[in-house]
C-alpha cells in the first residue's frame, strides 16, 4: 500500500476528506518519530510496538575486493506486532 492508498483508506474509514486524512496521518507518522528521536518506545494497543534499537561498530568485507572496512555504530527502529494484529492475519 502506498501513501495515496493508505490516505484514501483512512478518509473513507473515518469519513473525512482525503487531505484532513493526509494530515492526520503525517501528524502520526511525525510525532512517531519524535518519540523514537528522544529514545522513547512508542506502543499501539493491539497493533504493535515501535522501539529504537542500537547496532555496535563492526567490521564487515566490500564484496568486490574482500577488504575489510570498519562500519560505524547506528540506530534503527524495531516493530514488534501486536497480539490483534498477529490474530488477525492469521486468522
Amino acid at each position: 500500500m502506498k501513501m495515496a492508498e493508505l490516505k484514501k483508506a483512512v478518509a473513507e474509514k473515518a469519513e473525512m476528506s482525503q487531505s484532513d486524512a493526509n494530515q492526520v496521518i503525517k501528524a502520526c507518522f511525525e510525532a512517531i518519530s519524535d518519540a523514537l528521536g528522544n529514545g522513547e518506545t512508542v506502543q499501539l494497543p493491539g497493533f504493535g510496538t515501535f522501539s529504537l534499537g542500537e547496532r555496535a561498530a563492526r567490521t564487515g568485507r566490500n564484496p568486490q575486493t574482500g577488504a575489510e572496512i570498519q562500519i560505524a555504530a547506528s540506530k534503527s527502529v524495531k516493530f514488534k506486532a501486536g497480539k490483534a494484529l498477529k490474530d488477525s492475519l492469521n486468522g
